[in-house]
């Protein structure tokens, strides 16, 4: 079982697009992102790399597995 990693923002951002979020606004250094049947916004700070706990929350929110963001991530 392959853990979640640290992954650099333009990368999760790519995931995201893919998956069909789309990119709403920016505010200081965080960029939100919006999916429709979505409960809450998705936001990721602007930094050099995203920790693995801010990726895991934002799966949680997008009711996404590890597997299949993983399995998405490898086909960018």
């Amino acid at each position: 079982m392959t853990r979640i990693q640290s992954i650099h923002w333009k990368e999760f951002e790519k995931f995201l697009l893919k998956i069909g979020c789309v990119f709403k606004r920016e505010k200081g250094d965080h960029r939100i992102y919006w999916k429709k049947g979505m409960k809450r916004p998705i936001v990721i700070p602007r930094d050099t790399s995203l920790p693995a706990f801010i990726v895991s929350n934002n799966l949680k929110s997008l009711n996404i597995s590890r597997e299949e963001y993983l399995k998405i991530i490898k086909k960018l």
